[in-house]
């Protein structure tokens, strides 16, 4: 499995770089721990100085508080313009997140995206972070900042309305639990009309649109007519409802004059390759929504904005369009874009570059966010620079390695071995490019392993493409890496560099390996490691490859055991091969329901007969 980055106490050097980029004003700052969950949540006047005096050892700790520091992985803040706003965010904000140590108020980069299927008759509400238009009535909310607060509030929406909860239906003839417990309408069995439940998705729709409180509205008059008509389970239901979309409310108050206007405040913070682009958006004075984007910054600052509104209102319904824009910089065809955005609305749409007062605040408050947001893209990309020329004066590579592939092979005493192929593209990881590969080598059963014989296999069918084709370019290609990583030590490497001298492809490829124990790194033909400091960036950017990779190969390797573990029961039942269990399998979705079914259920799926239906009953009921 892979590392879990270490809690803040155990790594000095990143919790004092952590701490000097928080800056000295008012805010709110999160804790999480090593599994990313938000832990606690404060405000502060001075965001710096209260966060390092978490980390003081002259400061004096309560139990709970000293317990929380040392569960700290992660540090992320909001700032704000006054401690006034803090307070009221760090209120609401503790409200939605209901961290674990605090206990006063709990009485009540690449962003993700939430995606609604509208091009289906029972639309599937998901998280993802590729935005790909592949029908025109989708529809794409985001991109959202904060993916944690994005989960919680679909959990939530799910948990509020009747969603379909799966996928795919558990069964074929007959709903779930889900329907039992009324947390889905019955989608599989079309219990639901069409109509009926996308005028259901249409509400979670508004969540998403920044119009809670406008849903709200409507419910409360729902509620109220279904109490008038003394249908008091329905109203009971709406009332439920309420209560969990209140619990969704915006994050925080923003003074601004008028609080019935809705607003849109975007603004970026740049540097010589990157502008960071933060949009707040702003409903009934309320913060419902905070989204980032990132764009090429070789442009005018006001037309880099302007491309970011184009594209976000682009596929925006006319109800999330808001009255008043609030924009950093002047955009070169503000006009046009209102005029273009009025008509989409229906109602007027001002774009204001705001000079003074409260509205150039906020603006202010946005920028600040951006640039912290920028700060960080800028940290980041430097250690990954620092990372990829150490790595590259440390393996000689004529450049910096863009691609680096590692891999890795996984097992348990031979038994359902499997390898996987993990990617680095500029030093962090490229999940679009990663695969993974079933052993095919019949020497490599349960109880003989082979790790050599098997990265070898894996490594020919990586590149056999190159051979059966020689018209296919390597040097250029974006499919042929710089460094190929192998885990293990001089036996692995020697394994992998045999099946390369025997393709021809060893003189264009390069090749390592890195031992666990010591963090060694192997050349070929080199019979002692190279000297290296395990902690050095380069040598730490091999590791977090080759932990990755370890990572995904055991994960695959669990899934085909736990599938194996599935079908081994069925395997004892004469006359029902493969195809068969695949077939039961796909029907009933795991063995316990297909010890629960009847014999007549049995042979209702596609080439189970009634006497074999009786046979495998008889099995799960001797």
């Amino acid at each position: 499995m892979t590392k879990s980055s270490p809690t803040l106490v155990k790594d000095p050097e990143r919790l004092e770089n952590r701490l000097a980029e928080i800056p000295p004003e008012p805010g709110v700052y999160f804790m999480r721990d090593e599994s990313d969950r938000i832990i606690y949540i404060g405000k502060s006047r001075k965001l710096r100085s209260r966060v390092r005096s978490y980390f003081r050892d002259g400061y004096n700790k309560s139990d709970r508080i000293a317990t929380m520091v040392k569960q700290v992985a992660e540090i992320e803040f909001i700032v704000t313009d006054t401690e006034a706003e803090a307070l009221a965010l760090e209120a609401n904000l503790i409200k939605q997140h209901q961290p674990y140590f605090n206990v006063l108020l709990k009485d009540d980069k690449k962003y993700p995206y939430v995606c609604i299927t509208w091009s289906e008759d029972y639309p599937r509400i998901f998280i993802t972070r590729k935005r790909q238009l592949g029908k025109e009535k989708d529809k794409f909310y985001g991109p959202y900042t904060d993916a944690g607060l994005l989960r919680e509030i679909l959990r939530i929406s799910k948990r509020i309305f009747a969603l379909r909860q799966r996928p795919q239906p558990l069964f074929k003839d007959r709903p779930c639990l889900n329907y039992d417990l009324g947390r889905c309408p019955g989608v599989c069995q079309q219990l639901i009309s069409p109509e009926e439940y996308r005028k259901t998705v249409q509400k979670v729709a508004m969540v998403f649109q920044g119009r809670t409180q406008e849903l709200i509205d409507i419910l409360m008059q729902q509620m109220e007519k279904a109490a008038e008509a003394l249908n008091f389970e329905a109203a009971a239901r709406i009332r439920d409802q309420i209560a969990g979309l209140k619990s969704l409310t915006a994050d925080q108050k923003v003074s601004l004059p008028d609080d019935t206007v809705s607003r849109d405040a975007i603004a970026l913070a740049a540097d010589d390759q990157h502008a960071c682009i933060q949009l707040f958006q702003i409903r009934a004075g309320q913060l419902v929504g905070r989204l980032g984007f990132v764009a090429n910054a070789q442009a005018e600052f006001g037309a880099i904005l302007q491309r970011v509104l184009e594209e976000h209102y682009q596929t925006a319904d006319s109800v999330e369009i808001p009255a008043e824009i609030l924009v950093q910089h002047e955009l070169p065809d503000s006009e046009i874009l209102a005029d273009v955005l009025t008509g989409k609305k229906g109602r007027k749409v001002t774009i204001l570059a705001p000079q003074r007062q409260t509205k150039a605040e906020l603006i202010e408050m946005v920028e600040r966010n951006a640039q912290y947001e920028l700060q960080r893209m800028q940290k980041l990309g430097d250690r990954n620079q620092q990372a990829m020329q150490d790595l590259a004066a440390i393996v000689d590579l004529p450049d910096l390695p863009h691609r680096i592939e590692g891999y890795d092979i996984s097992h348990i005493q031979g038994s359902n071995a499997v390898a996987s192929q993990v990617v680095f593209i500029d030093g962090l990881p490229a999940k679009q490019y990663y695969r993974h590969y079933k052993i095919k080598n019949p020497t490599v059963t349960a109880g003989h392993s082979d790790d050599f014989a098997s990265l070898a296999e894996v490594i020919q069918r990586r590149f056999r493409k190159y051979i059966e084709d020689p018209q296919l370019t390597r040097a250029g290609n974006p499919d042929w890496p710089d460094l190929v990583m192998i885990d293990g030590g001089k036996g692995q490497l020697s394994s992998v560099v045999a099946i390369l001298q025997e393709m021809n492809l060893l003189e264009d490829l390069r090749v390592v390996s890195l031992a666990k124990r010591q963090e060694e790194i192997f050349l070929p033909g080199e019979s002692q490691p190279l000297e290296t400091d395990a902690e050095q960036p380069g040598v730490q950017l091999l590791r977090r490859l080759r932990d990755e990779a370890h990572r995904f190969a055991v994960s695959f390797h669990r899934q085909q055991r736990s599938d194996k573990l599935k079908r081994s029961r069925l395997d004892e039942i004469p006359g029902l091969g493969h195809h068969r269990q695949k077939v039961l399998l796909g029907h009933f979705r795991s063995v316990d329901y297909i010890r629960q079914a009847t014999p007549a259920q049995l042979a209702e799926v596609s080439g189970i007969g009634p006497r074999l239906a009786q046979e495998i009953y008889d099995y799960f009921h001797p």
